[in-house]
């Protein structure tokens, strides 16, 4: 595979290794990924789809003459929490 796309492939290892669907269920990573793909967690879904159209672009001719401009997708928003200050101002 070419170096546009390898980024995205071990990202997506990455993931699949750390997913519950093979850490707690014993499963391989090409059988969740295949069978049990609506377990993943939201990361290795958008990886899974970057992942494709990375290997789609690069058959597509408009991308080739363009470029294969890949990235990885944003993490998903964390929610943060406010710490509650004690200290009051007077």
């Amino acid at each position: 595979m070419s170096s546009s796309c390898s980024h995205l492939l071990a990202a997506l290892k990455d993931c699949l290794l750390h997913s519950d669907c093979v850490i707690k269920q014993g499963r391989l990573p090409s059988e969740c990924l295949k069978e049990h793909a609506d377990e993943l967690p939201e990361q290795c879904k958008a990886l899974r789809q970057a992942t494709f159209e990375c290997k789609r672009g690069m058959l597509d001719m408009r991308k080739r003459f363009r470029g294969n401009n890949v990235d990885l997708p944003p993490p998903p928003p964390k929610s943060q929490e406010q710490p509650s200050s004690t200290t009051a101002s007077t």
